[in-house]
Parts: structure tokens; sequence; C-alpha cells
């Protein structure tokens, strides 16, 4: 469990927490007087399964997720279990009191309609989906509710000993090595995509007459605040630890052409010219276990999670009145 592996693992196990917790935002309203199924008396329509379908094949293709050689049917059942289980946990959440103060709602409207320039265009969005602002409120609220609902029925009771924390860390330790990594900083003269050869000349004009300043033993963190282009100026042109695969190729090479307290001359990438300096070198190594160890309980507390919640939904399957008719409709 590298940092890429237990990334790509909580993303996948978010996904498959949050599709049943939270109804997506702009989703269309149901219209369809086709039943599918009832939940304790509550109906989901044809639409809902519908609608729910495309927001299930979005989150594929944001995970990456193949889609190819999947069985329509399956993903039909699949998904209606999925609103089966969103509405047994709204209906629970209603009935252990919880409520959704208004201002929250409130808050969470304004989040999404500050994505759009004014409110006619975020009217114009709700409309374009067939819905209202009164029923985006409502999913908000039913969202709200359930996670509000998994926080203190299932999630706040999940503990992880420190002992399972540590076998995690001692039974996988290719999980925890550092690769050699490389201190450095750089000052950069950006140059836009598309940009003209006078545009090039000018920022080429300007690398060389800091190139020149640094030669003459001005301070690189100094010129990196005065002249970089890069956000790592407030820093001196910091760019912390880097090891291979988070660069450009051009400024990779470079960076590991150098040895500490090297200075590169001037490397052109996509984003502009750079003045490269390594600062030093970390040899490839074990990841200390207390560098480690909040994530790794962060990671196994969201697998019991998951499992405590497949079994929460379970228990609330076992009493509820729930009726399919799926087949009947296909």
């Amino acid at each position: 469990m590298g940092n890429g592996s237990m990334s790509v693992i909580f993303i996948v196990a978010v996904a498959l927490i949050f599709s049943i917790v939270c109804p997506t935002v702009f989703a269309e309203k149901a219209a369809s007087e086709v039943t599918l199924a009832k939940v304790n008396g509550v109906v989901i329509t044809q639409e809902d399964l519908n609608r729910e379908l495309d927001n299930a094949r979005a989150r594929m293709q944001q995970l990456g997720t193949p889609q190819e050689g999947l069985s329509v049917d399956v993903m039909k059942a699949e998904v209606l279990e999925n609103l089966i289980k969103r509405e047994l946990l709204y209906q629970k959440s209603k009935e252990t009191g919880i409520v959704v103060d208004e201002a929250t709602i409130d808050a969470r409207i304004d989040s999404v309609k500050q994505r759009f320039p004014g409110d006619s265009e975020f009217q114009a969005a709700l409309a374009e989906k067939g819905m209202s602002e009164k029923e985006l409120r409502a999913q908000i609220k039913e969202g709200l509710a359930i996670r509000e609902l998994l926080e203190h029925q299932v999630i706040e009771k999940i503990v992880v000993p420190d002992k399972e924390i540590r076998a995690y860390f001692d039974e996988n330790p290719d999980y925890f090595k550092q690769p050699e990594r490389y201190h450095t900083r750089h000052i950069l003269v950006t140059v836009e995509e598309g940009a003209d050869d006078a545009r090039k000349a000018e920022a080429r004009k300007k690398i060389e007459g800091i190139q020149k300043r640094l030669e003459k033993g001005e301070d690189f963190a100094a010129l990196a605040k005065e002249y970089s282009d890069c956000p790592s100026k407030e820093k001196g042109g910091d760019l912390g630890y880097v090891s291979k695969g988070q660069m450009v190729k051009p400024f990779e090479d470079a960076v590991f052409a150098l040895k500490p307290g090297e200075r590169s001359g001037i490397v052109e990438t996509k984003f502009g010219y750079h003045l490269i300096e390594v600062l030093e070198i970390q040899p490839p190594g074990d990841v200390p276990y207390d560098s480690v160890k909040g994530q790794i309980e962060a990671f196994l507390k969201r697998q019991k999670s998951e499992k405590a919640l497949e079994q929460y939904v379970d228990q609330l399957k076992e009493k509820a009145k729930i009726e399919r008719f799926l087949d009947e409709k296909s």
C-alpha cells in the first residue's frame, strides 16, 4: 500500500459508500408512473432507475472503471438495490429524529450557485434538468440526513486498535518504500501555449538575465521571489522533495542529472523556461511508521466502515417490506 495504492483504494471506497449516501445534484426528477420497487410503501420508479444509471456510469467514468462487457440487466439490478438502500437509510434517518438544519441546506445551495456566473444561469441549469430549486433542496436534505445517520450509527463506532495498524504496516513492507527523492527549487519564466516567437524570445531573454545574475553569485531564493512565475516563488522557488514520475520529462531529466548544490542550465518545458537547483538528495529507504500511521488508520477505518455499512443496511432490509418489480418491467 504505497501512497498511490492507498489513494486508489480510498477513492474506490469513498465511491462505494457515497454512491449510496449522496444523491447527485441536478439529477432529473422522476416523472414516470412505472413502479420498479416499493420500500415500506415508498415507490421507486423507472425514471428513478434511469437517472441513477446515468449517475452510476458517470461515477465509473470518473474512476476510470471500464464499462465494456458489463451486463445492462446486472447494472439495472445493482442500481435498483442502491436506490432501495438509500430509501431505507433516509426512512431510518427520519425514524431516529434526525433534522437537517435549513441554514445548512441554504449553505449547500449557495455552494452550488457559486459554480454559476449568476442566478439566471443557475435557474437555467435546473430547468435543463427538469428540476426546481425546491426539489434540489429536498435531494440535499436527504443526502445530509443519511450522512448524519451513518456517522452516528456506523462510522463513529468504528475503532481501529493500534495493534492492527502496526500489523498492517509490518505485513505490507512493499507499500512503505520511499523512492530516491530530490530536494529541488527552481525559477520559472512562463511562456503561454501558442505564444509567438517574439513572446518566446522575450521570456528567453528574461531567464538568461536571471541566469547571469546567479552566475555572479546573487541569491537563488531572492531572485525566485522577485522574478519567478511559479507559486513556489513565495518559498524562494522551493518545490520540496520530488521523485521520478512527478514532473514533466524535460524537468525531470534535468533534476536527476544534478548533484546536491548543482544548478541546471536553462530548461524548456511546456510551462516555459526554468533554472533548477538541487539542494539535497535523499536515498531510497523505508517510510517511518509514525509518518504513515494516521493514513493506515484512516484506510483501515474506511474498510471497516464499508463492511459495517452493508451489515447495517442488511439489518434494515430484514425489518422492511420491500417489493421488487424490475423483472416484470424488463
